[in-house]
């Protein structure tokens, strides 16, 4: 018989009914792109999720969890730290990063997604080397052209990963955009196929490599596998509608 109080005991059979047909989800569309789902990292996003529940599905085993704010994530990861075996969970900004906080993501995020311009990444790369650690990054790319959205516009990617590649403290390894609004899952696939093209183009113009592709969130996640993403990032279809 478990101790748990029941409210925690409810708590974990919904997110472990959630995670569950997440990977099965993950597995199923990998399947039809050719790939293990081991090719496939799935990111936790946590933005406004208390951190009782972030430890309940780091128990259930989900490694990776994102944040979009550098402010709401340092308590989250100073007290899941604290309960997750030594640290062993990874950590990734999602979000749009302000130059004045580059400081603080460099001392505290596994990774960043969302690079959008040389000045931020010298920010990241200048008070990444003053922790001694080299920062993983991608560089997040406004491919449908959505106003609303960051990123750099495709015909400047180029330029950008090949400074970005040379910045000692970081290592540029892959790409992020964010699909556009669409009614049906499918409307987003031509943004993640072009992602995948302007990444083996700008590889083949710069000689960077760039294996990882962040793509695809809670509506969309299994047409951005089926096009290559290697890293998802999902919020509600884990955690519920944010409140």
């Amino acid at each position: 018989m478990t101790t748990l109080p029941r409210p925690v005991n409810a708590e974990l059979s919904v997110l472990s009914a959630r995670l569950n047909e997440v990977r099965e989800r993950l597995r199923s569309a990998a399947e039809r792109s050719g790939r293990p789902a081991e090719s496939v990292r799935l990111v936790g996003i946590t933005k406004t999720v208390p951190l009782a529940v972030i430890e309940v599905v780091m128990g259930l085993g989900l490694r990776d969890l994102g944040e979009n704010r550098v402010q709401e994530a340092e308590a989250k990861i100073a007290g899941a730290r604290d309960a997750s075996e030594g640290g062993s969970r990874r950590w990734h900004l999602v979000g749009h990063l302000q130059k004045n906080k580059a400081k603080r993501a460099a001392q505290i995020f596994d990774r960043v997604h969302s690079v959008d311009s040389i000045e931020l990444a010298a920010a990241l790369a200048r008070h990444a080397g003053a922790e001694g650690r080299v920062l993983p990054v991608m560089i997040e790319v406004n491919v449908a052209r959505v106003p609303a959205q960051f990123g750099v516009a495709p015909e400047a990617l180029a330029k950008l990963a090949g400074e970005v590649a040379r910045m000692p403290g970081l290592a540029l390894d892959g790409l992020m955009t964010v699909g556009p609004p669409t009614e049906r899952a499918d409307g987003a696939r031509p943004t993640f196929a072009a992602l995948r093209a302007l990444r083996d183009r700008v590889e083949q113009e710069t000689g960077v490599k760039l294996p990882e592709l962040s793509m695809g969130m809670s509506a969309d996640f299994e047409v951005a596998i089926e096009e290559g993403s290697t890293m998802i990032r999902v919020g509600s279809a884990l955690f519920g509608p944010r409140k």
